[in-house]
C-alpha cells in the first residue's frame, strides 16, 4: 500500500488511474481546483483535495504533498492561453518538485507527451509552442532535481478500449489509450526499475509490466 497525491486528479487519465490504484490497496489523494469535481474524483476512489496549485507556493505545496509515498503530475492547463500553460504546467509543476525536496517525499511521476524535449522543434508561430515549451522546462527540472523520477511521454490519447500493451521503443509517435497510460502510471510507481528513466510509448503489442522494463 502506498500513499499516493495526485496532481490533476479530474482529468481524463487520472480518472482511470484512481480506481486502479484503490483497487490495489493504495491511498489516493486527488488535487483538484473545482469542488463540483469531488463527487467524481470520491467515486473514481480517490480522496479529493481541492487546490489551486497556480495559486499555492512552495511552502503550501509542501504541506499538501507531506505525508505520501509518491506525486503524480498529471495536471495541466489544457491549452489555449500560453500565460497560464506557462504558470501551470511548467511554473506550478516545478513548484510541486520543489515542495516534493521540500518535504521529503522523493518518488515523482511526470506525465509529459511524446516530443516533449528542449529541442522540440515547435514553431513559434504554433499555438503548441506555449506547452512545448511549458513541458521541457519542468522536464529538464525534474530530471536535474534530487528525487526519484520517472517522466512518462504518451503519444496521442484516445478515449479506445485500454488493451494492456504498449509499444515503449518507437521512435515516432503514434497514439495510446487514455486507460493504457493510467496502467502505465500505476505501473511504474510499483517498479523501482523505471526511476531516473524517460519512457515513451505508443498503443503496442508487449503487456505494459515488461514493455517499462525494456
Amino acid at each position: 500500500m502506498a500513499r499516493i497525491i495526485l496532481f490533476g486528479g479530474h482529468g481524463g487519465v487520472a480518472l482511470l488511474l484512481e480506481p486502479i490504484l484503490s483497487g490495489r490497496g493504495d491511498e489516493v489523494t486527488a488535487v483538484i481546483r473545482n469542488p463540483d469535481h469531488a463527487a467524481a474524483v470520491a467515486a473514481a476512489g480517490a480522496t479529493p483535495r481541492v487546490a489551486d496549485v497556480e495559486a499555492l507556493g512552495v511552502d503550501a505545496l509542501a504541506e499538501l504533498i507531506a505525508g505520501h509515498d509518491a506525486v503524480v503530475w498529471s495536471a495541466g492547463a489544457g491549452g489555449g492561453d500560453p500565460a497560464r500553460t506557462r504558470a501551470v504546467d511548467r511554473d506550478a509543476a516545478i513548484r510541486t518538485m520543489d515542495a516534493a525536496e521540500r518535504a521529503g517525499v522523493r518518488r515523482y511521476v511526470m506525465v509529459s507527451y511524446f516530443g516533449a524535449a528542449e529541442d522540440h522543434g515547435v514553431d513559434p508561430g504554433n499555438p503548441f509552442f506555449a506547452y512545448a515549451e511549458a513541458k521541457a522546462a519542468a522536464d529538464a527540472r525534474l530530471r536535474a532535481s534530487g528525487l526519484d523520477w520517472t517522466v512518462l511521454g504518451p503519444s496521442g490519447l484516445t478515449f479506445d478500449p485500454a488493451g494492456g500493451r504498449i509499444d515503449a521503443g518507437a521512435e515516432e509517435a503514434g497514439s495510446v489509450a487514455r486507460g493504457d497510460v493510467a496502467a502505465v502510471i500505476a505501473a511504474v510507481l510499483e517498479d523501482d526499475g523505471t526511476v531516473g528513466r524517460t519512457i515513451r510509448f505508443n498503443g503496442g503489442d508487449t503487456p505494459i509490466a515488461a514493455a517499462i522494463r525494456q
